[in-house]
């Protein structure tokens, strides 16, 4: 059967369109899968919108069989990110496809096409258009939920992703804590004796208009955190704007939590409500109900995904890190939880895996980015 591969026009609604639902359809009936927004995707192809394209640029392909799309992915030349690396890099992100390697290779293929044409090198991903966004394709814990944001792949996509030619580059690891974690006593006695001794405190917030004074500070910290990590490049104002306003709309003020020095930030644990469940029900689409539901969601549910941890280099090595884990445990009490997800720690950040360890999380998936030379 005749398979045509082309960039599609993203000014035009019948190609975004096919885009956007493809993994509806795919995903249809799994209820392992955590639906994005319809409106984050139509964003992030959105050229007069999405911050991304001040600076850089990407292209948004898609593979169908006799009229039928059966597989997508975004390539993109992230022009901040080679500038800050001196790297030649092109990331590839909304990557979905059936179980078939010519798909997969069709693809990619065109993905590699058009990054040879910006002058780029090697392909990177999955790794969207903003720092926040989550990276990797899961390769193990197929079994388990998405929690909100995280990336959710049926169990062949490591499988294409070698038969292309693929290789892993880094890997993240996810764990969590239940109902009946608890902490060590040494844990609880180290982190008592951090807060005497160290001057560290927590900072937790009673509404989003609070929260949203601290922004830009919290940004700051989250620029300056996370310079010897994978992927790093400084972020702009734009793009600040855009994570803080896509914090403020899934986040519940008193689950985010800030670890100050006295009167400094020294880092934050962001903890959101999982609402997965939620975006199943709606599909990912906000009018002309699911806004009403989201809100409930965000009030009710008993699971929460901790997806943010970070502390300035000057305060790292002093007790902080296990302080900020702490909260995780702490939140769930408050919130009466029943889950807390830990999301996607570097392989090799044997600090902070160290910390989790210490603090009783169970590991339960792998993300894996993967690199494939040009």
């Amino acid at each position: 059967m005749a398979m045509d591969i082309k960039i599609i026009d993203a000014a035009q609604r019948s190609d975004v369109k096919k885009f956007v639902n493809f993994p509806f359809s795919l995903y249809a009936g799994c209820q392992e899968w955590s639906p994005p927004l319809v409106s984050s995707i139509k964003l992030a192809m959105n050229r007069h919108k999405h911050p991304f394209y001040n600076h850089s640029d990407a292209a948004f392909i898609i593979a169908e069989r006799d009229g039928e799309v059966v597989g997508r992915v975004a390539v993109m030349n992230n022009w901040r990110y080679n500038v800050y690396n001196h790297s030649h890099a092109a990331f590839f992100y909304y990557f979905d496809a059936v179980d078939d390697t010519a798909v997969a290779q069709a693809l990619f293929d065109k993905a590699g096409d058009w990054a040879v044409a910006q002058g780029l090198t090697v392909i990177l991903g999955p790794k969207g258009m903003l720092r926040a966004d989550a990276p990797g394709i899961l390769v193990e814990g197929f079994a388990y939920v998405a929690a909100l944001g995280m990336p959710y792949n049926y169990a062949y996509y490591p499988g294409l992703m070698a038969a292309v030619g693929f290789e892993k580059e880094i890997d993240y690891l996810s764990g969590y804590m239940a109902e009946e974690h608890q902490l060590p006593d040494r844990v609880v006695r180290i982190v008592d004796k951090i807060k005497k001794r160290s001057g560290f405190w927590v900072k937790s917030f009673s509404s989003k208009r609070e929260l949203r004074k601290w922004i830009p500070a919290i940004q700051r910290v989250n620029n300056e955190a996370f310079t010897d990590v994978w992927g790093y490049y400084p972020i702009d104002d734009a793009e600040v704007q855009m994570i803080g306003k896509q914090l403020l709309a899934v986040a519940d003020p008193r689950l985010l939590k800030i670890v100050m020095k006295g009167d400094n930030i020294a880092g934050f644990a962001f903890i959101f409500p999982d609402i997965t469940e939620t975006l199943q029900a709606i599909t990912g689409r906000m009018w002309p109900f699911g806004w009403a539901r989201l809100l409930r969601a965000l009030k009710k549910t008993q699971r929460l995904s901790g997806n943010g941890v970070g502390l300035l280099p000057e305060y790292q090595g002093l007790g902080a890190t296990a302080l900020l884990y702490t909260e995780f445990e702490n939140t769930m009490h408050q919130r009466n939880a029943t889950w807390c997800e830990v999301a996607q720690a570097m392989e090799t950040n044997i600090k902070s895996l160290g910390d989790m360890n210490a603090v009783g999380v169970t590991w339960h998936k792998r993300h894996r980015v993967y690199r494939w030379g040009l």
